[in-house]
């Protein structure tokens, strides 16, 4: 799915060995994935110089979010490694979700939300 994305017009931003596209299905408005583009199903089992060209990604698409738009307050990032941690693209990627105050009823817990019931502490 992810190996289309070359030449597609989607690409945001990219570097040697990643890039990064608007989510198809935001969660928030600006969110977003980082892609390593070496073919790999664990985020986790990438090389040192694919992590730091995801991180670059990461940090540049937050630093253009967070400019474009003031009301950003706050950030999630996250990877499902593993079909029972929820991924469903078996390709890595990381979601980059700008949170803005009071988009949610109760944000405490952030992630911890991925397992229902879990999220309160």
């Amino acid at each position: 799915m992810f190996c289309a994305l070359e030449g597609s017009g989607r690409v945001l931003l990219e570097n040697e060995l990643a890039l990064c596209i608007a989510d198809a299905y935001p969660v928030t408005e600006g969110h977003s994935l980082v892609i390593p583009r070496r073919h790999v199903a664990d985020g986790l089992a990438l090389h040192q110089p694919e992590w730091n060209a995801v991180t670059q990604l990461l940090k540049l698409r937050r630093e253009q979010l967070a400019t474009q738009d003031p009301s950003i307050s706050g950030w999630n990032v996250g990877v499902n490694s593993g079909e029972a941690a929820g991924q469903t693209v078996l390709h890595a990627h990381w979601h980059l979700i700008p949170r803005r105050d009071g988009d949610c009823e109760q944000p405490r817990g952030g992630v911890r939300g991925v397992i229902a019931g879990r999220q309160s502490y």
